[in-house]
């Protein structure tokens, strides 16, 4: 029997997840295989290749493959990337340093700056300078170049990372400085601003190279160990990564700028959440993916996943953090999963998070030395997790390490186990639904208009308890809930942003400079996919134009659909207007500028097709496995219904209080909630008003 096997693998900080697709080529029927195994740290292709065997996966018999992987942001944030050097434009050495004026622990008269990851006598300049408008003001002078390689080697310099003034209107003198780099000393990883973007802002730029530049050796060699771990199984089919776009890139091009994947596996989720929104019917979701250590949200409006390159790391109550100026999903990440860490402090306050037990030793039920109360005990000792069958019956629940853990905490608080479970709960869903809210209410959207999608091995366990509070229109629990990044990724496009930074004023006469720039650069895009050998054909673009008004600091995005005319002016900045105001609540009567645009340029590769299911007319019953008194925290115990996720098929309807259970997630439904399983094997909830 032919078929085609399509293949999804995601390292998480706790598990490495498998999705596996075979598709018979006569029928059309896909078969569906999942499977998860521990995350390896530091090598993390060995848990991909675990992962594998775990799921009996012949790898030969791979058609397409996806990978996404945590291996870029654990770089950064746990400091293992290399040394690097910076060579900059002349008088520009300190821009690292310099930063921005941004403080959010504002009264903290001892404040200091995030230290840059290049030290300042490893910051060297060039003679050279480009304007704003890419005019050569100071020709390019690399006669000193030599002399500051010879120090980089000298000092253990393993990249080297070059940004110039306004090398986002001009790159020739960039490329001229990357080349005799390359020229001078081959061996080196060697990265250069324009090559990640072209958009302005020197701070984020530079800061964005030089951290591109930091984990590129180690993002090439972990790539290159996977590549031929995939190669000596037998693997000889096309292989791609995840990106934080929410698309898929070749190995090759990942390998070349790493950093582009510094979010890849959130992305999946949430690119996956649009499709599956598409699927049923729901443009407008709120996702949620719940893993082991953190918890991520955000919002698909009409379908659209949202892209920005405002995107920092390690920002917080105490730290500006790092800019990263690469186009990735627009979302709002906390410290809360199933292995968040409940605590105590000085004022006898409760917190969950956002320490993580991690995968090893793990919350204190996982039996492996852990002794710290997490969300996941909370949820197993007031009978939401069965421990009977904990970890899909792969794990012997430890109840009594879980006891002893659980009254540390409620000893603290003076209160039972009970009573310190629940309040771990609550307060985990507190946390999540203050991550739900920035990015629905805060920004200007109503949740009762969306429909809220959760997954990951956490989401089941907290989306029905979320979506009350928030008041979504229904709670969508997906097929495969636990890997669903993993599902996502089978989902997704060849797909590569570009932003140029083009700054003007949208007034008649404007349309045939906005044109060209937008002409230009899909002509760039289409011609970067043909040396790839992508058919033509095959090839969309999206236009999108970044606006503000006059002489503010920050721009809006509006999607541009169709040739920009002078006819158009007026309709695009009507679109402006709204969407300034939707997000801002008002709009001002000032001039509108544009200040650059986006392209998106994807095309397919193996994306999957999904076939909706006709209703068997087997009544739940069938999938019933029992009864048991589980604790809803703020509804009190109830004797719950037990379903066997594993046997639920398409039309089965029923109602809470109940509890799904399959080898990957818990979901938990609430009194008075009615579940449907829809025609695609989703776990459709409707609220109770």
């Amino acid at each position: 029997m032919a078929k085609t096997i399509r293949v999804a693998t995601d390292v998480g900080g706790t598990f490495t997840d498998l999705v596996v697709f075979e598709t018979d080529q006569e029928t059309g029927k896909s078969v569906v295989k999942t499977a998860k195994s521990d995350t390896t740290p530091p090598n993390f292709e060995k848990g991909v290749l675990n992962v594998l065997a775990k799921g009996g996966v012949d790898v030969s018999e791979i058609d397409f493959l996806a990978h996404g992987t945590t291996v870029v942001i654990n770089a950064l944030t746990e400091r293992k990337g290399v040394k690097v050097g910076l060579i900059t434009t002349e008088g520009f050495r300190d821009t690292l340093e310099i930063a921005r004026g941004n403080r959010p622990d504002f009264f903290n008269l001892h404040y200091a700056k995030p230290e840059p990851f290049v030290p300042r006598f490893l910051r060297r300049e060039v003679a050279g300078r480009m304007s704003y408008k890419g005019e050569e003001m100071v020709k390019l002078d690399l006669s000193g170049l030599p002399a500051i390689l010879d120090i980089f080697k000298a000092e253990g310099v393993q990249a080297v990372a070059i940004s110039f003034l306004h090398s986002y209107a001009n790159p020739t003198h960039e490329q001229a400085a990357l080349a005799e780099v390359q020229k001078l000393w081959p061996e080196v990883s060697t990265v250069a601003s324009h090559q990640i973007t072209r958009e302005w802002r020197e701070y984020e730029r530079t800061n964005t190279a030089v951290l591109s530049a930091y984990v590129q050796p180690a993002a090439e060699r972990y790539l290159g160990r996977l590549a031929d771990g995939l190669k000596q199984s037998g693997f000889d089919g096309d292989a791609y990564i995840m990106q934080s776009n929410c698309g898929v890139d070749s190995i090759e091009a990942v390998s070349r700028i790493p950093i582009t994947m510094v979010e890849s596996g959130p992305a999946s989720g949430f690119w996956g959440a649009a499709e599956l929104g598409k699927l049923i019917g729901e443009t407008n979701v709120l996702a949620l993916d719940i893993g082991g250590t953190t918890a991520k949200c955000s919002l698909i409006e009409d379908g659209h996943v949202k892209i920005m390159t405002d995107y920092w790391i390690e920002r917080d109550r105490k730290s500006a953090g790092y800019p990263i100026m690469v186009p990735v999903v627009d979302l709002v990440e906390i410290g809360n999963g199933g292995g968040s860490i409940a605590w105590v402090d000085e004022h006898d306050k409760l917190h969950v998070g956002p320490q993580s037990a991690g995968a090893s030793p793990g919350p204190a039920a996982y039996g492996r030395g852990g002794d710290k109360a997490t969300t996941t005990d909370a949820n197993l000792w007031l009978g939401r997790i069965n421990r009977d069958y904990f970890c899909g019956g792969e794990v012997v629940a430890d109840m009594a390490a879980t006891e002893k853990a659980l009254s540390g905490v409620a000893a603290k608080l003076g209160v039972n186990a009970d009573e310190a479970a629940r309040g771990i709960i609550r307060i985990a869903n507190n946390n999540m639904v203050n991550a739900l809210k920035l990015v629905s209410l805060n920004r200007g959207h109503d949740p009762r208009d969306f429909t809220l999608v959760a997954f990951g091995g956490g989401g089941a366990m907290h989306a029905v308890a979320l979506g009350m509070e928030l008041g979504v229109k229904k709670v969508v629990i997906p097929t495969g809930a636990s890997v669903f990044s993993a599902w996502g990724m089978m989902m997704s496009d060849l797909r590569r942003d570009y932003f140029v930074t083009r700054l003007g004023d949208l007034r008649p006469g404007a349309a045939e400079g906005i044109e060209k720039t937008f002409a230009e650069g899909e002509a760039h895009a289409r011609a970067q996919f043909a040396a790839e050998g992508i058919d033509p054909a095959k090839v969309k673009v999206l236009r999108f134009g970044k606006f503000r008004y006059q002489n503010q600091e920050h721009t809006t995005e509006v999607l541009i659909d169709g040739p920009v005319t002078e006819e158009r002016l007026a309709a695009i900045e009507a679109d402006f207007h709204q969407t300034y105001e939707r997000e801002y609540t008002y709009r001002l009567k000032a001039p509108v500028e544009i200040v650059g645009i986006h392209l998106v340029a994807s095309a397919e590769v193996g994306k999957l097709t999904m076939e909706k299911r006709a209703s068997t007319g087997t009544p739940a019953s069938s999938a019933l496995k029992g009864e048991r008194n589980v604790d809803y925290a703020l509804e009190g115990i109830h004797k719950a219904a037990i379903y066997d996720g594993t046997k639920l098929e398409p039309g089965m309807t029923f109602a809470g209080p109940a509890i799904i259970e399959d080898p990957g997630t818990t979901v938990v439904i609430h009194p008075g909630n009615r579940v449907e399983i829809d025609g695609f094997g989703n776990i459709q909830i409707t609220l109770a008003a």
